[in-house]
């Protein structure tokens, strides 16, 4: 995964546990960097599903890894002191994609980004293409943020009527309506886990309604 990440022109910031921090444009400029940092996404995906056989060998059970990936502007630089420092970054850009990579375990997903990194890429050019989730908002914040799961054009193809209903059922949940919004999720949870998710979701919501519904998910775990 390092070596993915460097190919595509990544900065390795530390390796913490079982997990790589890695970031884009610095110490170079890269204008495509949430471009790069998609792309690098999609190609560890598919390197730990080429692993997998050999790792089941090893293990008896499957891998899986949970990707975040954010843009925008963050301090990036040496960072402690004279005796002891680190090139590293901070800042809400850099926690929010480590909250995205928690919250995949919320809508079983596997790997999310933001509607920034999504406009980023698209502005480059990219062509990936990309699932709506949901609009939420991570613990401690109260601004929303539309996530999405970025994925190749022929695996979006293949899931493209199950997300054609799954937006009816979003923006039904978005309205409030959600009785409506589980009835459709219900109807592709079996296909989908994202859908089976929402549909919990949705039913938790039809129990305790809040007061003020603005459409957004509140999150409330990491």
């Amino acid at each position: 995964m390092t070596d993915i990440i460097l190919s595509y022109g990544g900065t390795i910031d530390k390796y913490e546990g079982d997990a790589i921090i890695a970031f884009w444009g610095a110490p170079v400029t890269q204008e495509n960097q949430a471009q790069l940092a998609l792309d690098a996404a999609i190609a560890c995906q598919k390197k730990l599903e080429e692993m997998q056989d050999e790792l089941k060998k090893i293990t008896g059970t499957p891998f899986v890894q949970r990707i975040g990936i954010n843009t925008g502007k963050a301090v990036v630089g040496n960072m402690g002191s004279r005796s002891r420092f680190d090139y590293t970054m901070m800042g809400d850009t850099v926690n929010l994609a480590s909250r995205l990579e928690g919250i995949n375990k919320q809508f079983g997903t596997f790997t999310l980004c933001s509607k920034a990194a999504k406009d980023s890429a698209e502005k480059n050019g990219t062509d990936l293409c990309f699932r709506e989730i949901a609009t939420i908002a991570v613990v401690g914040k109260n601004e929303g943020v539309t996530v999405f799961v970025p994925m190749e054009k022929s695996d979006f193809q293949k899931i493209a009527r199950v997300q054609e209903i799954y937006l009816k059922a979003l923006n039904a949940l978005k309205e409030g309506f959600f009785h409506q919004a589980g009835e459709l999720f219900a109807s592709i949870k079996d296909k989908d886990c994202c859908a089976e998710k929402m549909f919990q979701k949705c039913n938790d919501l039809e129990k305790s309604p809040p007061e003020n519904w603005n459409g957004i998910l509140r999150m409330t775990s990491k």
